[in-house]
């Protein structure tokens, strides 16, 4: 069965484009000009991945407040914010609105597709996982439920996106070993810049951090990545 995707772009143009582009390399496609008629069909159904602009029609953010709405109905839905808007604030802000990527209009469709193949591929992953016993990983004050991809601090729960869950797991694999920006994208399967990769780590720090102000279980080993630190075992 054909992958859906649906597209969220008020350009009728630009929108046309990616739909021949997607449909030429086998997806089904759906799209939608503005956030409402969007939002009236996915809420009753969810496509297998969603690419989204910021800026839809006359609601400036639309594609902020759609990503939000979505994310409220499912904590694995792969969504990529498409946009013109090359802004480090935008790009920080979809992310913690949990966006698994955020692009601009100008990057090559082979690289775009690329990006969807891979969360696509994370995607069906997740989906075989949930058909197996639970896998527990515990670090000191750190439980990760591999399966239910779930986490808790302290015994508090943690809510992180599918992303920023894989990194982590990643880290704490293996307490005290660095982990580059490239290897925590292979863990995360998915294909991000190196600031979109610093943007994820921030954001699970502060995720922490607001259950403990002491939380100093990511550290950053300069020029080379991120490790789990060991006197967090």
């Amino acid at each position: 069965m054909k992958k859906h995707i649906v597209l969220i772009e008020d350009e009728s143009g630009i929108r046309d484009n990616y739909r021949a582009a997607f449909e030429r390399r086998g997806y089904r496609v759906s799209t939608y000009g503005d956030r409402p008629a969007a939002w009236q069909v996915l809420r009753q159904s969810l496509p297998d991945l969603a690419i989204i602009d910021v800026g839809l029609g006359e609601e400036a953010e639309g594609g902020f407040t759609l990503c939000q709405d979505l994310r409220s109905l499912s904590a694995t839905l792969p969504i990529i914010f498409l946009t013109a808007r090359d802004s480090d604030i935008d790009s920080v802000h979809g992310l913690r609105l949990g966006a698994d990527d955020y692009v601009t209009k100008d990057m090559s469709l082979e690289h775009l597709l690329a990006r969807i193949t891979a969360l696509l591929r994370r995607a069906e992953a997740w989906a075989e996982a949930l058909q197996k016993p639970d896998d527990i990983l515990t670090r000191g004050k750190l439980t990760l439920n591999v399966d239910r991809m779930t986490v808790a601090w302290q015994g508090q729960p943690v809510d992180l996106t599918v992303t920023e869950f894989w990194m982590l797991h990643a880290l704490v694999q293996h307490p005290g070993h660095v982990r580059s920006r490239e290897q925590l994208m292979e863990a995360a399967s998915t294909v991000l810049d190196d600031n979109t990769v610093t943007s994820h780590i921030k954001r699970i720090r502060r995720k922490f951090s607001q259950l403990d102000d002491q939380f100093d279980g990511i550290q950053t080993a300069y020029g080379m990545g991120y490790r789990w630190n060991a006197r967090e075992v």
